[in-house]
């Protein structure tokens, strides 16, 4: 055991590996980055606002690991082709892909009034995404006999869905699926797949709850709290760990214990 970021850390046994984490430069993307420093691990930071993803490497790099920024659409092919190929001509390897990048589900529609560029859009940022950094990470992981790939779904696909944000439920419940599939297809060159379900999670995602709204949320819990970013970075750390080895194609729910719930 040692010290580390937020606490006391376990060794993992990844100390020296490489991750790129798709929107890295805040919320829990910084917080798997952190947690992922903090067992030794060099950063690739992909995220679109390049201010954020600057600060984000500075914070990274104060914690005695190589972080660099790789500024771009997470959505984009030609952009995801050409970022794997830097981040591993720059940091030398890519071991660990972590897939979080998003956008939250404002303003919310019911099904029968969602404007169909709303519902693309949606799909096309998380599930378009994940698979295309999936797709460019194989071929660099496998080269080594070794990778981690962990992809982000939500509570909210794990919860039964949530009336007005269809388009959000169904791409997470995509990548639920789509990580299933990655781990059977990956598993035997020394690859694993898995994704994490958060529950809700003390990020600016939330920012638009109200106080009504949040007190609903902590009394639903068994926790009768949020989740903290520090919590999904342990997580991610652990699925990305040596100790996580026979842990393939799993959906890993981070919601205290609450797998369906209500506005009340």
């Amino acid at each position: 055991m040692r010290d580390g970021v937020g606490g006391t850390q376990m060794d993992l046994g990844i100390k020296g590996r490489v991750a790129l984490i798709t929107g890295g430069a805040r919320g829990l993307g910084l917080a798997e980055a952190e947690a992922l420093a903090a067992e030794g691990v060099s950063i690739a930071v992909n995220d679109v606002d390049r201010d954020a993803a600057d600060q984000a490497v500075s914070r990274l790099k104060e914690l005695g690991v190589n972080a660099a920024a790789f500024i771009g659409d997470a959505a984009d092919e030609a952009v995801v082709v050409n970022l794997t190929k830097q981040v591993v001509g720059e940091l030398g390897r890519l071991d660990i892909l972590v897939n979080n990048a998003g956008i939250g589900a404002r303003p919310s529609y019911r099904v029968q009034d969602m404007p169909a560029d709303a519902w693309d859009r949606m799909v096309h940022i998380h599930m378009r995404s994940t698979f295309l950094w999936t797709r460019e990470a194989i071929p660099a992981m496998r080269s080594q006999g070794w990778g981690r790939i962990i992809n982000t779904s939500s509570m909210n696909y794990t919860g039964g869905g949530r009336a007005g944000v269809s388009h959000y439920v169904a791409a997470k419940a995509g990548i639920a699926g789509f990580t299933r599939t990655v781990a059977k297809e990956v598993g035997s060159y020394g690859i694993t797949a898995n994704a994490i379900a958060p529950g809700y999670v003390e990020t600016d995602l939330i920012g638009g709850f109200t106080s009504e709204m949040l007190a609903v949320v902590r009394e639903q819990n068994p926790l009768r709290r949020l989740c903290t970013p520090r919590e999904i970075g342990s997580a991610v750390a652990f699925l990305a760990s040596s100790n996580s080895a026979f842990i393939n194609g799993e959906l890993l729910c981070i919601d205290g214990g609450r797998r369906e719930f209500y506005w009340g």
